[in-house]
């Protein structure tokens, strides 16, 4: 499910959550040519994944089920009749040939190709099999007023005669909708912009069958990374759940695509859906693009993973077991961690020598200085640490091994030399978080028995 589309949902839902309203799942499933198997449980596992719940839908039904639309075909037949008999459609009488010859003499004659100047003169009886068509009352300018955008109109040549009812008997997308949207008694609708050019079409037939139209709200795209055109999976739009593959807290997802062509009436940015619910109006929804920017996402998905508690923060990361140098890692983690998948990683990788055997290198033990430095470091810290108590704070190992470090010559190595025989000594890997950091979360003993280890190593 592009982010497009799930950030328009995002939108219907939180203003349905704020105004007490309905937020409605329907299936729109008419075109079989597009129809794609197991999409319909994908849109709803994304949604779902987001904490988008529904109000009414197939699976948790409503005051007007069925809503998948292939099932309501009666009552698009229903609607096509009142048509008819009010003189507003007609049975289509000519092949694809023939329109495409129509479509041929309009671009000949250079002007714009409209199905209402090929009208039959004789108007056949319907046989429920052809093709019906749409005919449009009147020819005009319509305005409308769009919750984002303000007042909007379109000329005559906006109209058409299109398509209500195909020759398989299903209804077309411009055509069901409307009939949804009056029956299901919907009030508003959002989507994108490229609905804009074709609502005169919705107005003139919300018209024809005497229904007041809902309030429309067009919201601003979705651009790519440059800003310079609308994001697409030619710019390696991703799928919504790509990103919970990748590590994203849906609470931060929802976050960062509510603020893709919205705005909070402070300056805060990291929200809760709580606070979006609370927030969230139309009248802050911007008309111009949204650039889509992935570092802003990576951002508030930090920030959210560190408002978790800490159980919460070792179930995502999918941490389990009592050891309590795990919790002691878990501020590690979220200082260094963008994502819940960096955070496996760096427990899988340079931080998994903290939970399991180390295999030293004694060259990268001395690495930063000789061999006799090396083991008077490993002495001196060894012989500091001792006099501490096990659950040492990181703060409280700084503050007692620091002044060995910075006693340290330059011509020696100085503080770093020292730091780099104490890290590498704690943890065997060359990048790591600080020793006293470490320190903190082996315990004071761990620690001892791993400075032993490197001396042992450095005797042979």
């Amino acid at each position: 499910m592009h982010v497009g589309n799930v950030r328009t949902g995002l939108y219907a839902w939180l203003f349905a959550r704020k105004h007490g309203g309905s937020f409605v799942l329907r299936i729109e499933d008419t075109d079989k040519e597009r129809e794609v198997e197991g999409a319909v449980g994908h849109i709803m596992e994304c949604l779902k994944w987001l904490g988008i719940e529904w109000d009414e839908s197939i699976d948790s039904g409503g005051p007007y089920e069925p809503y998948i639309q292939s099932e309501r075909l009666p009552i698009y037949r229903k609607y096509a009749k009142q048509l008819l008999e009010a003189g507003f459609a007609y049975p289509d009488p000519y092949t694809e040939t023939d329109v495409d010859e129509f479509r041929k003499q309009a671009e000949s004659e250079k002007r714009p190709f409209l199905f209402r100047e090929y009208r039959p003169d004789l108007i056949q009886e319907w046989n429920g099999k052809s093709p019906l068509r749409f005919k449009t009352p009147i020819i005009k300018r319509y305005e409308w007023e769009d919750a984002v955008l303000g007042k909007l109109s379109a000329g005559e040549e906006a109209l058409d005669d299109f398509i209500l009812l195909k020759g398989d008997g299903y209804p077309t997308y411009n055509f069901a909708h409307v009939v949804d949207d009056i029956e299901m008694k919907i009030t508003h609708v959002m989507r994108g912009q490229e609905f804009v050019s074709s609502t005169p079409k919705f107005l003139s037939l919300y018209d024809a069958l005497d229904q007041r139209p809902p309030i429309f709200a067009t919201l601003p795209p979705i651009l790519g990374e440059g800003g310079n055109k609308k994001l697409s999976k030619r710019d390696n739009a991703k799928d919504i759940l790509e990103y919970r593959k990748e590590g994203y807290l849906p609470e931060a997802m929802v976050n960062f695509l509510a603020l893709l062509g919205w705005h909070p009436s402070g300056n805060k940015e990291v929200l809760t859906i709580e606070e979006l619910i609370r927030e969230f109006e139309l009248e802050r929804v911007q008309k111009g693009g949204a650039q889509f920017d992935e570092e802003k996402l990576r951002h508030l998905n930090r920030e959210h993973m560190r408002m978790l508690s800490d159980t919460s923060f070792m179930k995502a990361v999918g941490i389990s077991g009592k050891d309590p140098r795990l919790l002691r890692t878990i501020p590690v983690l979220r200082e260094r961690a963008y994502t819940l998948r960096e955070a496996q990683e760096m427990l899988d990788g340079e931080l998994g020598g903290l939970f399991g055997s180390l295999n030293l290198d004694a060259g990268q033990l001395t690495a930063k200085g000789s061999k006799a430095g090396t083991i008077d470091h490993l002495e001196a810290f060894k012989g500091l640490l001792e006099s501490l108590h096990e659950d040492i704070e990181a703060e409280e190992a700084k503050t007692a091994l620091m002044p060995y470090a910075d006693s340290i010559p330059k011509e020696e190595g100085g503080r770093g030399a020292a730091l780099w025989t104490l890290r590498y000594a704690l943890l065997g890997q060359e990048r790591s978080p600080d020793p006293f950091t470490l320190i903190h979360i082996l315990g004071r003993d761990e620690s001892l028995t791993r400075l032993q280890s490197s001396l042992d190593i450095l005797s042979i």
